[in-house]
């Protein structure tokens, strides 16, 4: 069955919602993603819910079907291969390429994306470290930590970010915080739980809790 854009926006929408709670996902949280109002997300969703792409129940939430979720997994992998591309071969900072790849993803040639799959040597991230799904759908285990979870004294490295708009990656590239940065927490505030970070072994600077918690990173040997 044929999908259009704005039916492949709400699957992937409802998918990365519920990918941080086993609830099912509000309509509010939809139309402030969608950035639409709730009578416009109810109606897509009951039209979703018609062609077997979500279970939905009005004021009880949506859930995708295995179905739907299938669809969704496939949009990201496009999205997501689309970055590497971007960022890998075309020069893309990784601040610049989601508005790109959100154009981009909508390509239905599923031989085209498994050529540019190829073409990458299968990475298994994007620019941003999140998991790219294979071609079965299926998302590599990564079992990253976020740097406000580390205590001091630990070493890591960078390994991506848990929220990837503009103005955060712009404030990363800033702090010359990037993919693959040997990372050592030096201090933790008790006051506001502020981190010194040493970033590639030159001098500690200050970073907030809330910058940490979006930050993904691997422990290394102290």
């Amino acid at each position: 069955m044929a999908t259009s854009f704005a039916e492949e926006n709400y699957l992937k929408i409802i998918y990365r919602l519920s990918e941080s709670t086993l609830e099912d996902i509000s309509t509010n949280a939809v139309a402030e993603l969608t950035q639409t109002k709730a009578a416009s997300v109810t109606d897509m969703l009951r039209k979703l819910a018609e062609k077997g792409w979500v279970n939905y129940q009005k004021y009880q939430g949506v859930r995708l079907t295995n179905e739907g979720e299938k669809i969704a997994l496939s949009i990201v992998r496009k999205h997501r291969l689309w970055e590497v591309f971007l960022v890998d071969k075309m020069g893309f900072n990784w601040d610049e390429v989601h508005d790109i790849a959100e154009q981009l993803e909508h390509i239905e040639s599923e031989a085209l994306i498994n050529k540019l799959d190829e073409f990458l040597d299968f990475p298994k991230t994007d620019p941003h470290g999140d998991p790219i799904p294979n071609k079965e759908g299926i998302l590599p285990e990564l079992g990253y930590l976020h740097l406000s979870e580390l205590k001091e004294n630990k070493a890591c490295i960078l390994m991506g970010v848990a929220k990837d708009s503009a103005v955060f990656l712009q404030l990363l590239t800033r702090l010359n915080l990037s993919l693959g940065a040997k990372l050592s927490v030096k201090e933790i505030n008790p006051f506001d739980r502020s981190i010194s970070l040493s970033i590639n072994e030159n001098a500690p600077v200050f970073i907030s809790h809330e910058v940490a918690k979006n930050i993904l990173v691997k422990l290394t040997k102290d």
